[in-house]
């Protein structure tokens, strides 16, 4: 986390530290971009921790609940992607950035960060890099496709 401040930082990018706002925009990017999936839906993909199974937002993705793009096609994506304001939150983290004027942001900045998410200021679309890159992600994918 401290790694990918300070590369931000590097390139002039406001940072607004938001150390508790984990749970809340964890919530916000189900309802956005989860939506469409009933409860027993989520369940069954291990969108939450359940049962000692670990769940993942990024579920979503990997069970092909969701239209999305896949490993160099979301980078690319991601990177050309105008990128003004967006917050930065972790699976497992309350710990969140808000940045403003990011459009240098790419994925050269996210090396070594795992499970972390990265959406638009109305959570229009979003990036995901998981511990399972390469296996499963990073993806990148837009609200409504």
């Amino acid at each position: 986390m401290n790694d990918l401040y300070d590369r931000l930082k590097t390139k002039k990018i406001k940072i607004t530290e938001m150390p508790k706002w984990g749970s809340y925009l964890r919530k916000q990017w189900e309802e956005n971009f989860a939506n469409h999936l009933s409860d027993k839906d989520k369940k069954s993909i291990y969108l939450f921790d359940n049962g000692g199974y670990c769940g993942y937002l990024w579920h979503l993705f990997s069970y092909k609940k969701k239209d999305c793009l896949v490993g160099e096609k979301a980078e690319d994506v991601f990177n050309n992607q105008p990128k003004n304001n967006c917050y930065v939150f972790y699976q497992h983290s309350d710990y969140v950035l808000f940045l403003d004027n990011s459009s240098l942001f790419n994925t050269d900045d996210l090396i070594n960060e795992t499970d972390i998410y990265i959406v638009d200021k109305g959570f229009n679309w979003t990036y995901v890099q998981t511990h399972e890159t390469g296996l499963c992600g990073p993806y990148f994918s837009r609200k409504r496709n």
